[in-house]
């Protein structure tokens, strides 16, 4: 009988077929609190199931994405977006010999911060703190520490390192981070502009000439393009690369959905959400007993406003809505013992 664990027999065979330069699981630079290894699964297929079976990964379901309650089952949320990008870096990751299971987990995890109301909230949580809010870096916090009761999902490194640096403008240690940072950008545009049109905001044909000419006309079209443009320009390279053209119309893109959708859509939610979030955080800092039990734990250690942030960002869009009702609404009451 083959005495090797099912991981070991997964290490041989990422030897085999992973690339050089690719992230091999059995040479993780560790997690902060050493563990003693599991025999079925590698260290980052472990953080990918950690991720999915997170309450922050089970709240991404009733977060924005781009259109804030929106009427309609088939908008994008967060953790629809968030399975795009999932699926998008396993097909990158497999196609170019990389290790899928890592840009698996770090696309499932890169979101985990999100605030509610999708970047607007993200924009008044980083004006109202006076230590600034980024949702890259409070999904690091979440797994480091608010996961668990406080103890965090103790993530490999490799995995911590590319939730965080998941931003256009981060700089992936891994090469599976650095195509988790690209899936994140061609499936939020792409998706992004079916929401816009479903939403009757954009037609098919307002999509600029240019990336339309080298992407193609429809999402899928699109993300195919990409996708193959990152393999043709990247197979055989310790490098994560895309032609001038492609990256240029992806850019492009981008740029006219911040103008046409993104821009327009945050005015429309904005004063709204701005205010319920705004005086959610001035009554949460001016009464701590009010917070939940796991949040005010972390206030000798973190200080209020960590511990004010940490609870508005983990909230879902409904239930802000609801807290915020409770506060400030004034319930309803019977008239009938008024009645002459």
């Amino acid at each position: 009988m083959d005495k090797l664990t099912v991981r070991e027999r997964v290490w041989q065979t990422e030897d085999k077929v992973l690339a050089p330069y690719a992230t091999h699981a059995q040479f993780t630079r560790g997690r902060m609190r050493e563990e003693k290894l599991c025999d079925f699964r590698t260290v980052f297929q472990r953080d990918r199931d950690r991720i999915i079976y997170s309450n922050s990964f089970k709240r991404l379901k009733n977060k924005t994405q781009v259109f804030f309650a929106p009427e309609g089952d088939h908008y994008i949320t967060r953790m629809t977006h968030t399975l795009d990008v999932s699926q998008i870096s396993r097909s990158l990751a497999r196609s170019l010999r990389l290790n899928e299971d890592l840009a698996e987990a770090i696309a499932l995890g890169h979101d985990l911060g999100h605030t509610p109301f999708g970047h607007v909230g993200e924009r008044v949580l980083n004006k109202l703190s006076s230590t600034g809010f980024m949702h890259n870096e409070q999904s690091l916090r979440v797994v480091d520490v608010l996961e668990k009761g406080g103890r965090g999902l103790n993530l490999t490194m490799e995995v911590r390192d590319g939730i965080l640096e998941h931003k256009s403008s981060g700089k992936p240690q891994t090469l599976e981070g650095k195509i988790v940072s690209w899936a994140d950008r061609i499936a939020y545009i792409n998706h992004d502009i079916e929401d816009a049109i479903r939403a009757g905001i954009l037609k098919n044909e307002d999509l600029p000439a240019f990336p339309v000419s080298v992407l193609g006309k429809v999402t899928k079209e699109r993300i195919h393009t990409a996708i193959a443009d990152i393999y043709e320009h990247s197979y055989g390279k310790p490098a994560i690369e895309m032609s001038a053209d492609v990256e240029k119309a992806i850019k492009e893109l981008r740029a006219f959905m911040f103008e046409r959708v993104y821009n327009l859509t945050n005015k429309v939610i904005l004063e709204r959400a701005e205010r319920m979030i705004t005086e959610l955080f001035a009554y949460f800092m001016a009464h701590t007993e009010k917070l939940p039990a796991p949040y005010a734990a972390l206030l000798d250690e973190w200080g209020v406003e960590r511990a004010v942030c940490d609870y508005i960002s983990g909230m879902t869009d409904r239930y802000a809505i609801t807290v915020f009702e409770n506060i400030f609404i004034p319930t309803t009451f019977s008239m009938s013992g008024l009645e002459q």
